[in-house]
């Protein structure tokens, strides 16, 4: 009992500066931080814990700290040191970022919730944990690096058994899924899930710098970064010793080797798998680079059964795939995807462009998906034998050398036979291309990597060698000749050319898909990946823009809605009205685009409108904006123009709403728009006969005030007439009606039609008598509408009178006085027609004139 109590008391006593000197020397750890003093070590802090921990294995003799103690306490204190500087730095100098320092404090809380968790206010026992029981089942579970005293084979053998015996013992299939419910209850499979962290951060933004403050925050404890590839070593390895940790790099340690001062190795998954049972305890940190592709079965079994480290996962694509990552790393402590760093200018700006495939690559849709670990991607073979055609190469060649020159990029292809035959086409194309693919010899991939970094190669055509882990700052195209129906090989690709360098304005992302694609396609777009509502061609989709610093491809105008969403795809068509490609859209975005566009018009921008209707090869659009314009833009000039637009159509349904919609119009409105219409009647034919003559009668109707003045001033017998059928009612409105017709008969046709326009019934009879004088008066409507338009005053302004030279103002204006009695209506008729034909002539004249800006405007924007 009183060995018990004496560590306690010992804990609970503030330590002394020479102890807290004494474990430092042990550690290589500071126990106390800038400003801090000795009884700032609580009882109970992970600092206070590992501190008195270091003080026990110093009293038992060790000269270095125990695997025990480097496990738990060793990253601790050391990102505790590296992020309490106020600029976190490594061993070369380099600072950390943000993103960076992010990513090494989410690992430091994860590890401190994970120490005071699993000791929960009992003493260190020099195996992590506090609870003796506890204890005994880890030491039972497993041994050496969590193998357990089976292998791996064998432990999947007794899987399958297992699996074959629920298979035949289906009766009890309940019952033993009960049990089985409460064993994991009591123990779970996966007990060391509270010490696997994992974080994502962009392609480009420096997860390797991160990787390497790791290993500059563990002094003792060693340190396996884990990739999926060969070459990815020899990168990670050069990186380490530029960064001044060259002095740690280490061979692999097996069977129980120790190493109390960091060592740091290298290696590959398949290597981790192969040596599963044998590899040292003296590493408490495990990386995995690409985390995502340590999700295979066997790989992620290894991970689950070494219990001892803590396992730190990186990758870009944690957030396309989080459910599965989240398996394996169930904590994740930082996200810093692709947008952000974008937008934060850690990485390039990427463009995009879209290209449409050709009418033989058309049903890429089609190819069938094939189902992977994690996600699924078309099937290969069935994309090559669609994509791998010689004309289609060489048009793709043609093209990249006609839009990018000698801009460095890397095309992805759809196997190792396409992307030879690829850069056989760019070769014959004149573009210094190469294949690269699994295949090619070691040295020989060495040296075309090198060259396209040096710039004697311009072009990488591969399948999916280049996607992940190879990084060159020089490459700037990504294009992705094979499309993916993958998120996360989409992305991985798009990492590529996110690397800033100098000369490098913005990665380009070239997709051979049509520029209306949506979201919801299989294909995968970077529109999609970032989920952007807008395409336009060239532009910027994320990051800064930075106008006029070595832009290398040309922006497009105008912009198409992409979103798979109607409400988004609404909003941008209200947000970007004036620059949506409207030959781009559905049918029925064309017309809600028609419409917006007819109530918003502006005088400035109608000539830029009806450009946008070039490519309505039916009118239905032109015919929506007219009519949409005469109905709901407040503009009355646009109104009035749109009314001769909609009559030069001479599409009598058009025509037809129009009127309707003149009659809702004010009065002096309602004038213009009548006398259009009229005008547009009486110079050409529009609709059926019986059409013509109903229309010229309602557009009577509107100014019926008009033509009851005129006949009024003309005859003054019809002021009586009129009143009577007014005043009327029965039989005698019938027999006043049939009286106006009567006296309209006798006279000439202008005051005819002008009687039967000022006529109005309110009885059938009355109604049934003047509808058929109308349509009498009416077989010929282009001659009724001239007459009624003799009835509207004079357009425009007061004219100027010449002065006669030897005669007074006085004599003049009584010549003018005699003359104009003389001749009488007649010179009203002739000025009436002189003034129309000047006006159709001006209609005329403006028309040629904005022909000719859309003709300009066309061949501007081709």
């Amino acid at each position: 009992m009183a060995e018990e109590t004496k560590p306690a008391a010992k804990a609970a006593k503030a330590p002394t500066s020479a102890d807290i000197e004494r474990a430092r020397e042990f550690a290589r750890e500071p126990f106390l931080l800038e400003g801090e003093k000795p009884k700032d070590l609580a009882a109970g802090t992970p600092r206070r814990r590992a501190l008195d921990a270091a003080l026990a294995e110093i009293d038992e003799g060790r000269e270095a700290p125990s695997i025990e103690w480097r496990r738990d306490f060793s990253l601790l204190l050391g990102l505790e040191r590296v992020l309490s500087e106020d600029t976190p730095h490594l061993a070369d100098g380099a600072e950390l970022s943000a993103h960076q320092v992010d990513a090494l404090s989410g690992a430091l809380a994860a590890l401190i919730a994970d120490v005071q968790e699993r000791l929960n206010g009992n003493a260190w026992t020099g195996n992590g944990n506090g609870s003796a029981p506890a204890d005994a089942a880890k030491d039972e579970a497993s041994s050496g690096n969590g193998a357990g005293t089976d292998t791996a084979e064998e432990a999947i053998e007794e899987e399958e058994e297992e699996e074959a015996t629920e298979e035949e013992e289906a009766e009890d299939w309940v019952e033993q899924e009960e049990v089985d419910e409460d064993v994991v209850e009591e123990a779970p499979e996966d007990p060391g899930a509270n010490r696997r962290f994992w974080f994502e951060h962009a392609t480009g933004s420096g997860k390797t710098v991160a990787a390497v403050g790791f290993i500059e925050a563990s002094r003792t404890g060693g340190i396996l970064i884990l990739t999926h590839r060969r070459n990815l070593v020899d990168q990670f390895i050069g990186e380490i010793s530029d960064r001044g940790y060259a002095d740690r790099l280490s061979p692999a340690l097996l069977d129980g080797a120790d190493h109390p001062y960091g060592p740091v190795t290298v290696e590959t998954y398949q290597w981790f798998v192969r040596n599963a049972g044998r590899i040292s305890d003296v590493y408490s940190i495990v990386i995995c680079d690409e985390a995502h592709t340590a999700l295979g079965e066997k790989t992620s079994g290894c991970i689950r059964a070494w219990v001892g480290p803590v396992f730190i996962g990186m990758t870009a694509t944690g957030a396309l795939i989080a459910r599965h990552v989240a398996d394996l790393f169930p904590t994740q402590t930082s996200r810093f995807d692709l947008a952000q760093a974008a937008r934060r200018g850690v990485i390039a700006p990427l463009r995009c462009v879209r290209i449409p495939p050709g009418p033989g690559v058309r049903t890429i849709a089609k190819v069938p998906l094939r189902k992977g670990e994690v996600d699924q991607d078309f099937d290969q073979e069935e994309l090559a034998k669609l994509l791998d055609q010689a004309p289609f190469n060489v048009a793709i060649a043609d093209l990249y050398r006609s839009r990018f020159r000698r801009v460095p990029g890397v095309v992805y292809t759809a196997g190792v036979k396409h992307a030879k035959n690829v850069a056989k086409a760019f070769q014959d194309a004149g573009i210094n291309a190469r294949a690269v693919s699994g295949e090619t010899p070691k040295r020989e991939l060495a040296e075309i990597l090198a060259g396209f970094e040096r710039g004697e190669v311009d072009v990488l055509c591969n399948a999916m060698l280049l996607a992940e882990g190879w990084n060159s700052p020089r490459a700037t195209i990504c294009m992705h000749l094979a499309p993916t129906a993958s998120r996360r090989v989409y992305q991985q690709r798009v990492g590529r050319v996110t690397r800033r360098n100098p000369g490098k304005e913005a990665g380009l992302v070239i997709d051979l898909v049509h520029p209306a694609t949506t979201h919801d396609e299989t294909i995968v777009t970077l529109h999609s990946l970032l989920d952007r509502d807008v395409y336009r061609g060239g532009a910027i989709v994320v990051g800064p823009v930075r106008r006029g610093r070595g832009r290398r491809v040309r922006v497009e105008k105008r912009v198409v809605p992409v979103s798979d969403q109607s409400e988004r795809r609404l909003r941008v068509l209200e947000r970007e009205l004036w620059r949506i490609a409207v030959e781009n859209l559905n049918h029925s975005e064309q017309h809600v685009w028609a419409a917006l566009a007819g109530a918003r018009v502006n005088p400035s921008g109608w000539r830029r409108a009806k450009a946008m209707l070039q490519n309505d090869q039916t009118k239905e659009l032109r015919r929506r904006f007219l009519l949409t314009c005469v109905q709901r833009n407040r503009n009355q000039q646009l109104r009035i123009k749109a009314l001769v637009e909609i009559a030069a159509l001479r599409d009598g349904d058009a025509f037809d709403d129009a009127i309707d919609t003149i009659g809702t119009w004010p009065r002096d409105d309602r004038r213009a728009g009548t006398k259009v219409m009229l005008e547009a009647l009486a110079e050409r034919r529009i609709g059926r006969r019986d059409q013509a003559q109903a229309w010229v009668w309602r557009l009577a109707d509107y100014t019926r005030d008009l033509h009851e003045e005129y006949a009024v001033q003309r005859w003054p017998e019809t002021k009586r007439l009129l009143g009577l059928l007014v005043n009327s009612s029965g039989r005698a409105h019938g027999r006043n009606a049939r009286r106006l017709v009567h006296a309209a008969r006798n006279q000439d046709r202008r005051l005819a039609a002008a009687l039967l326009a000022a006529g109005v019934a309110h009885t059938p009879e009355g109604e049934e008598v003047l509808r058929g004088a109308r349509m009498r008066a009416a077989r010929k409507p282009s001659a009724v509408a001239r007459e009624l338009l003799r009835n509207f005053p004079k357009a425009g302004g007061k004219r100027r009178r010449r002065k006669r030279k030897g005669g007074s103002k006085d004599g003049g204006a009584k010549k003018n006085g005699a003359a104009s009695k003389a001749n009488g209506a007649r010179a009203d008729e002739q000025d009436v027609e002189e003034l129309d034909l000047e006006e159709l002539e001006n209609d005329a004249g403006a028309d040629e004139v904005d022909e000719d800006l859309e003709a300009a405007e066309a061949a501007d924007e081709s």
